[in-house]
């Protein structure tokens, strides 16, 4: 029996199991490149305060850096398994050079604009006098990066469309590794400060870049890397570009929704605002980040089954993961509102900085313990193919509802307002989440009604059919 096969026929819960861990160890790597870059920073003797509030400024270029990254990434992953899928290898085969030649030709003039315009961009973002310095010192370096950014994450991600998860995984383990122990060694070993931590990320980044490379170079993959194929074919980009859409825009959207964040914390809660909002995100990504890979596990689950007219199997999976991912969320919850002084003391000490971040973590993640259900919920939708509908419920959370809950509350509630925006935004978009999935979950009982009704007419009908055979063959007799 093939994988395909067992999404209909083995335990539910064994394949969420099976497909949502080493997605879940996937995404936790991911995160933690950012969040222990925030811990060392945010621990910098003397200067650890501006520091960290310094990277929260740079975050929206970071996060327009990723939506490139995902653009070529995922758009080039899909497209290489569907040219499996229909059989044209050596179209797939192109796809690999060809997001090697987007990767450098994008993240050079990243590079270029973001260095020529630094400053302009780092002062639109949010940053002041003190802080520009530190920012500027953290992204020049990361700019620089941009090209083996973009190569790590695009290349590694092909990588599973290859057919070697596992070799993807250790990859991202061992790219974390690295950053972890060259941030020790830089910040406090040689006194590099903010710049410290991000020279461990660059070059973490290149060692991963490298590995990614040394995959298809030295005859491990099934798809063979040529220098013929680092010539752009139109076609194949546009299909890459097609598919990265979606993706590339939502980062976009949620880099512009930290701009107008960062101006928020700024304008009613100063700097330290800013560097309280890094912790608290970077705190709520350790809670989210195994959310998201529940998410990836239970997408294959749910839209094979749902497919395949199993809407049980679907709905059993939905609730599954819902379940598990609202339980880790309470978990979270509990520590947040239990013990912020202790999570957030492994971010920073400073008092003042405490004060701020302590309120904010509080009232910003009050509603964390139901947006599993808001999170799990668009994921559902977009499983079953509903795309409209599953990018609206994306969007509401982070955007179409933060945003003027962002610019409003604050001119009523000062700092307060902004930290109010994200659990109103939460409760409402969960409650209309809420409302789509129950009219969506009961059409499926409509239609096996109907399916039962129809299955009954038919064998109502072969009865009289038989019974009319029947009654001609006894007066034929």
């Amino acid at each position: 029996m093939n994988s395909q096969q067992t999404l209909g026929t083995e335990s539910v819960y064994k394949l969420l199991l099976k497909y949502s861990i080493p997605a879940i160890i996937g995404m936790m790597v991911n995160g933690l490149y950012n969040v222990v870059d925030r811990m060392f920073i945010g621990n910098i003797p003397g200067s650890g305060p501006l520091a960290i509030t310094g990277l929260g400024v740079t975050m929206p270029i970071v996060t327009i850096i990723l939506a490139f990254g995902m653009l070529i990434g995922l758009g080039t992953t899909t497209n290489i398994s569907i040219k499996l899928g229909q059989g044209k290898k050596e179209e797939a085969q192109n796809l690999i050079g060809n997001a090697i030649t987007l990767c450098i030709v994008i993240g050079s003039i990243i590079t270029i604009i973001g260095l020529i315009f630094c400053d302009k961009i780092l002062i639109l973002f949010g940053a002041s006098e003190n802080t520009l310095v530190y920012a500027k010192a953290y992204i020049n370096i990361i700019l620089m990066g941009t090209i083996v950014s973009l190569l790590a994450f695009s290349l590694n991600h092909s990588i599973r469309a290859d057919g070697s998860p596992k070799i993807s995984a250790g990859i991202m383990i061992i790219g974390c590794i690295t950053n972890i122990i060259l941030d020790a060694l830089f910040i406090f070993t040689f006194n590099m400060g903010i710049q410290g931590a991000a020279f461990a990320t660059v070059i973490s980044q290149t060692f991963t870049a490298i590995l990614t490379m040394a995959y298809y170079l030295c005859g491990k993959s099934n798809l063979k890397f040529t220098k013929t194929s680092l010539k752009l074919n139109k076609k194949l980009v546009l299909g890459v570009f097609a598919i990265g859409l979606s993706p590339f825009s939502m980062q976009i959207a949620a880099s512009m929704v930290q701009v107008i964040s960062n101006h928020a914390l700024k304008t009613y809660g100063g700097d330290l605002a800013i560097g309280a909002m890094t912790t608290i995100s970077s705190i709520a990504m350790i809670f989210l980040m195994p959310i998201f890979g529940i998410n990836q596990g239970s997408q294959p689950i749910i839209g094979f089954n749902y497919g395949a007219k199993q809407y049980n199997r679907a709905k059993k999976a939905y609730l599954a993961s819902v379940t598990v991912a609202t339980i880790i969320l309470c978990i979270g919850a509990f520590i947040i509102q239990t013990f912020p002084e202790m999570i957030i003391g492994l971010f920073n000490k400073d008092e003042e900085l405490m004060k701020i971040s302590v309120e904010g973590i509080r009232i910003y993640l009050f509603m964390i313990p139901i947006i599993g259900i808001s999170i799990t919920g668009s994921n559902y939708i977009q499983s079953i193919g509903k795309a409209k509908i599953a990018m609206f419920l994306s969007l509401l959370r982070q955007v179409i509802l933060l945003i003027p809950a962002i610019l409003i509350l604050p001119r009523f509630l000062q700092l307060k307002g902004v930290w109010l925006a994200q659990p109103i935004s939460d409760f409402i978009a969960t409650s209309i989440t809420v409302i789509i999935l129950v009219r969506e979950l009961k059409s499926y009982k409509k239609a096996s009604n109907d399916k039962e009704a129809y299955n009954k007419d038919i064998e109502d009908k072969n009865m009289n059919t038989e019974l009319a055979i029947e009654r001609d063959s006894e007066k034929l007799i």
